[in-house]
């Protein structure tokens, strides 16, 4: 077992190497020690200690400096001040900065070992929380990530792998195989999981719109920038950028990339000065960038700056074995998000959608498995519940509505609010019950999807994570 570690500050030689004597086998610790509050913290910042132990009153940085600093940089550090008698106001205000405790001189060996003994307990209590939150940090991060295949053991070690590192992660795979996903669990994994998460999706912006998206302008840099904007870069430094579906960008934007990740500064469009940033990239296409690079649309030296921790996600129909797992998320996901009970596969239904061919991956799935919640009667989702309304036999009921016995305008309202109710409650389920988002996908403008949804009922709230 790994011995605990205290590092003594004190500007008094024979105190420091009393205590150094001491403690060491008593409390059966390694112990470091400092004559001041500068050397301190430089060796604090090269080494990690269970326990500072340090007194208040020193020449140049006093403890009371010392302890500001060092909780600064980080609060869970344990300190144990050290005060003679006529300063104990001064040790409570350093209990009330984030000291754990304090001791007065000159002190009974036998109860400094006790004091210090809890300190030391409360830094082990710390890290101990610490390893079982990283554990559900690691759990979390692939929550959403379903798969025991090979292939995807394969693709978990890699994340992990990339995740320990600072270096360049390029996720390639078919459309719908999760490469955001991927992405996020590069990042939640990294040190920087408590910075910011920036996504952009290159295709969505228009090219002449990129580059001012990604890299920020000054005010007045063209017409209609009447103030300054800050660029996706910046708002990653120190955490993670991710470009989704960066095979789309042109060879303008490319080579302003190329810089950026290579120079580790940025450029605003009408800045004549550069800044400096601080940003993991990760990057993701679906498209064969070799092939790209052949026909010259796509830069080699990009490629190879991008290309240094690949990870290739398989397409669903190379890891069939995971897809009744997939659907039984996905089940418990929508169910849930949908206020809706919760409801199962019915008998061979799992078989049946192993041996379909996905062409759309992950997120074919997943819409049809959003069809089976809403089209399903019962507990059970059956074969045809799961079926595009566009490939349904002409004599079958429409959406499982009965309308014998209606007439014609009844019929009719029902159809529609079915149809309206099932529509739209799969769209914003879809976005997360998003209206803007949602009405893009229906061709609509937003108001006009707000005024359908308030005819039929249907509320965003249930849809929202």
């Amino acid at each position: 077992m790994k011995k605990k570690t205290i590092l003594i500050v004190d500007d008094e030689p024979d105190m420091l190497r009393l205590l150094e004597r001491t403690l060491g086998p008593d409390l059966n610790c390694d112990v470091r020690t400092a004559e001041s509050g500068v050397e301190a913290l430089r060796i604090l910042g090269r080494e990690n200690f269970d326990l500072v132990l340090a007194d208040i009153k020193m020449p140049a940085m006093d403890g009371l400096e010392l302890l500001a600093l060092i909780k600064r940089e980080n609060p869970d550090q344990t300190v144990v001040m050290m005060t003679g008698h006529g300063s104990i106001e001064s040790a409570v205000t350093a209990m009330k900065h984030g000291a754990y405790d304090f001791i007065t001189k000159p002190f009974d060996h036998d109860a400094l070992l006790v004091r210090l003994e809890k300190a030391l307990e409360r830094s082990g209590l710390l890290r101990e929380n610490q390893r079982l939150k990283e554990a559900c940090e690691l759990e979390d991060a692939f929550k959403r990530f379903v798969g025991k295949s090979p292939p995807m053991k394969r693709v978990f070690d890699t994340i992990r792998m990339a995740a320990g590192t600072d270096l360049t992660v390029l996720i390639t795979g078919e459309s719908g195989t999760g490469k955001e996903l991927a992405a996020r669990a590069v990042h939640e994994l990294s040190g920087r999981r408590k910075k910011s998460f920036v996504a952009v999706n290159c295709p969505t912006v228009p090219e002449q719109i990129l580059e001012s998206e990604l890299f920020g302008y000054a005010k007045g840099a063209f017409t209609h920038a009447t103030q300054k904007k800050t660029g996706l870069f910046q708002e990653a430094h120190n955490g993670t950028l991710f470009l989704d579906e960066i095979g789309d960008i042109g060879t303008a934007i490319q080579t302003k990339l190329l810089r950026a990740i290579q120079e580790k500064e940025i450029k605003p469009l009408g800045e004549t000065r550069t800044h400096k940033v601080d940003v993991r990239i990760v990057a993701s296409t679906n498209q064969d960038l070799k092939e790209k690079i052949r026909r010259g649309e796509f830069r080699e030296d990009l490629f190879y700056r991008l290309n240094v921790i690949p990870v290739q996600l398989p397409p669903l129909r190379e890891r069939r074995e995971d897809i009744p797992l997939i659907a039984g998320y996905l089940l418990e996901k929508h169910c849930k998000k949908m206020n809706r009970p919760l409801k199962r596969l019915a008998g061979k239904l799992p078989g049946e959608l192993m041996a379909r061919p996905w062409e759309g991956n992950v997120r074919e799935l997943e819409n049809t498995i959003l069809r089976g919640i809403l089209y399903a009667r019962g507990d059970e989702i059956q074969s045809g519940d799961l079926m595009d309304p566009e490939h349904l036999p002409a004599s079958a009921p429409v959406a499982g509505i009965d309308v014998s016995g209606l007439d014609y305008r009844d019929a009719k309202e029902k159809v529609l609010r079915h149809f309206n109710q099932t529509y739209l409650e799969n769209q914003l389920s879809l976005t997360s019950g998003n209206i803007t988002q949602a009405a893009r996908r229906c061709g609509l403008e937003r108001q006009a999807l707000q005024q359908i949804m308030k005819r039929y009922g249907v509320k965003p709230e249930p849809f929202r994570s």
